[in-house]
Parts: C-alpha cells; sequence; structure tokens
C-alpha cells in the first residue's frame, strides 16, 4: 500500500535538498563564527574547494574509486553529475567568488547571497515538487517554487538584518534584501546553462550590491 505517493516518488531529490540546507552553515559560519573575517574565510573555503577538486577528479579519472565513490554516494548524483563535476565544488566556488568579491562592497551581502542559495533552493523544490503546478515557458521551473524561493529569502534576510553594521541606515537594507530574494528567484528558475550553485548567489549578490550603491 503506497500511504505516501509524494515521498516514494521524490525522496533521492527531497534527500539532496536536505543535504543541500546544510550548506547554511558555510554563510552562518562566515558571520557568526569568523566574524565576516575576509581572508581567513578565503583559506578555509580555498581548502574545502581544493578537497572537493581532487575528490571530483579522482571519481571522474579513477575506475576504482568512482567504484566506491558511487557505492555512497551514486544514488544523490543528478545525470548530469555522472560525469562531470557535482554542485558541492560548484557550491564552494560560488562561497569563495562571494566572499573573496562580494565582501569588498559589503561584508553582510556577500552572507546573504550565500545563504540565498541554500534557503532559496531548497524551498522552492519542496514546494515546486509538492505543489507545483504551473511552470514557466521553456522551462520545468514551477511558479509556485519560484514563489516560495523569493518568500523564503526575503523573510531570512529580514530576520538577519544587523543593526549594529547599519545603526542609522538600517532602512536602505530593506529594498537591498527585496531586490536579492527577488534575484535570486529569478536566477533559480530561469533556464541557463550555469548551475544554480553558482547563479543564484552570485546575480542575487551583484543585485544587492548595485541596490545598496545606489539607493
Amino acid at each position: 500500500m503506497n500511504l505516501n505517493p509524494f515521498w516514494n516518488k521524490n525522496r533521492i531529490e527531497i534527500s539532496r535538498k536536505a543535504i543541500h540546507i546544510t550548506s547554511i552553515m558555510i554563510p552562518l559560519t562566515y558571520r557568526y563564527i569568523l566574524g565576516y573575517k575576509k581572508d581567513i574565510s578565503i583559506l578555509i573555503l580555498l581548502g574545502l574547494l581544493t578537497i572537493s577538486v581532487i575528490v571530483e577528479l579522482l571519481r571522474l579519472e579513477n575506475r576504482n574509486f568512482r567504484k566506491y565513490f558511487r557505492l555512497f554516494f551514486g544514488i544523490m548524483l543528478r545525470k548530469h553529475e555522472r560525469n562531470d563535476f557535482t554542485g558541492a565544488s560548484y557550491l564552494l566556488t560560488s562561497a569563495l567568488l562571494c566572499v573573496a568579491f562580494l565582501s569588498a562592497a559589503d561584508p553582510h551581502i556577500a552572507f546573504l547571497a550565500m545563504a540565498f542559495l541554500s534557503i532559496g533552493d531548497t524551498f522552492a523544490a519542496i514546494i515546486g515538487m509538492n505543489f507545483g503546478k504551473r511552470t514557466f515557458i521553456h522551462s520545468k521551473k514551477s511558479i509556485e517554487g519560484s514563489i516560495a524561493c523569493f518568500v523564503s529569502t526575503f523573510l531570512f534576510g529580514i530576520c538577519t538584518l544587523p543593526t549594529e553594521m547599519y545603526p542609522d541606515a538600517i532602512h536602505r537594507m530593506y529594498p537591498v534584501v527585496f531586490v536579492g530574494a527577488m534575484a535570486a528567484s529569478v536566477a533559480e528558475a530561469v533556464n541557463i546553462p550555469i548551475d544554480d550553485n553558482v547563479k543564484i548567489p552570485i546575480l542575487s549578490g551583484i543585485a544587492m550590491i548595485g541596490t545598496w550603491l545606489f539607493i
């Protein structure tokens, strides 16, 4: 008897997103543990990315390593990841870019850009799979998933604003968060050949930086 058809149909993707949401630890560590320290954050992310790339190359080039990798993680791989880098390497790359470049303009915006990937992409997928009925033209992404992406990222951004960083300009951050959440939602929905783990944080981060500079 099929007691939970939704889970049976989407258990692999749900499992992927359950792991994906744990990537929120990267921006949380950057803000709350490392205190927005750029240099040490870059070193840590560079180290993690180096390890990830080594594992990826071994998986792609070494038959024995690939066999054991697929034994433990194969069920989590998407079709295109079987012969290419996985989302983990793209995620670490985008996090490194956010800290290295976006933090030069505003470290909290770098934090938000990384967090919007973890939060928005996860909620978009879960809500889209469960309630998605209407899809965009030339895209498999649902309108319901995009709304979930926007709402979740916007609320997260508003709730995590550090008033101590903007004592006299906190009101300027509200439109910044709004534009960033909107950009993250658009990036998640558009059908362009760039990994979500790169396009969501980079596009939302650039949008937030531009808004911050011109309001």
